[in-house]
């Protein structure tokens, strides 16, 4: 699939809502009046499904009804995708999602059945996860200079894995090549796959999301020697960015935020949101702790971010020549 994909009327307008009078509460009547389903497009134990299962819960507790989790992995995240973008637009069937369903797959899968950022509209974002530029101990490197001078001496013998074509830790991986003019090996894993290998020196690097390395990094089991967003992360702040090293600009990683199917009425959009965004305070410390930023703001700011993803990230798939069917 490849067309553009503007930032939908209907998403602007449920940033307005978010931001309205308490009049707009009460246009959403008695919602929730019965269970919410909530899509995870990905396994349990993931980072998605356990922001997931944190946010709702905060929900079922704020909004007096049960929000369920309904894990639905497959495609690369395709399949929850386009069950939530099927669903009827009612409120009680959401997803949280990510940055790989949203702004990478459209580009990367070219015969995708939906269009995810018309076909869903936003409610709020809840955190960034940075990836972490992590080398297994047999690799000397401790910064990213360093790193990028050994991998020089070794012109495609660097591995590095991760967890499928067009990923983020893929994209990470052939972005650093590109900037720093290095050339390494792309291993695609399925899942953890990539972390095991990692660990047990089969492969010497691999941009992962924080929260599935942090405790191996604490453990001395793995190196950190970078974060891939724009700031450190609140999670390792002593670990650089890649851009702070020389790299400006460079920025990758994962995001995860709500969505509701196209229609869905703006009121409990409005209501979705304004609860997130006060429930994310009491889980900041859990998601920091874990390796996540808790973001929130309005549905308009989460869709136009996903939109400049989706522009960023068309760019770099493209470059990279990855497809996936």
């Amino acid at each position: 699939m490849d067309r553009p994909l503007p930032l939908t009327r209907r998403s602007v307008l449920a940033g307005a809502a978010a931001l309205a009078a308490p009049a707009a509460w009460a246009q959403a009547g008695d919602y929730p009046s019965r269970p919410v389903r909530v899509l995870v497009a990905f396994t349990a134990g993931g980072t998605t499904d356990v922001l997931a299962r944190a946010v709702t819960q905060k929900l079922s507790d704020r909004l007096k009804q049960s929000f369920v989790i309904d894990n639905k992995p497959g495609g690369g995240g395709n399949i929850g995708t386009e069950m939530a973008a099927r669903s009827a637009p009612d409120g009680y069937t959401l997803i949280v999602n990510s940055v790989g369903p949203m702004a990478v797959n459209p580009t990367l899968y070219p015969k995708l059945n939906i269009n995810p950022l018309v076909d869903l509209v936003p409610v709020v974002q809840i955190a960034d996860v940075p990836n972490v530029l992590v080398v297994n101990p047999s690799v000397p490197a401790k910064t990213v200079d360093e790193f990028v001078a050994y991998a020089k001496t070794k012109p495609g013998q660097l591995n590095y894995g991760s967890t499928g074509i067009g990923t983020s830790s893929h994209l990470s991986g052939y972005m650093l090549g590109k900037r720093a003019g290095i050339e390494t090996t792309h291993v695609p894993y399925r899942g953890a796959e990539a972390l095991n290998d990692l660990l047990a020196g089969r492969i010497q690097f691999m941009f992962a999301t924080i929260p599935s390395v942090i405790q191996h990094i604490q453990a001395g089991k793995l190196r950190a020697i970078a974060v891939t967003s724009v700031k450190r992360s609140r999670s390792m702040p002593d670990v650089p960015t890649v851009a702070e090293r020389g790299y400006p600009g460079f920025e990758a990683g994962s995001w995860f935020g709500v969505f509701a199917p196209k229609g869905t009425p703006e009121a409990v959009i409005a209501t979705l949101n304004k609860a997130v965004n006060e429930a994310l305070p009491s889980l900041e410390a859990q998601m920091v702790r874990e390796g996540a930023d808790p973001v929130g703001g309005s549905a308009a700011q989460l869709g136009q971010f996903v939109q400049k993803e989706y522009e960023k990230w068309r760019t770099v798939v493209r470059e990279s020549g990855a497809t996936a069917e």
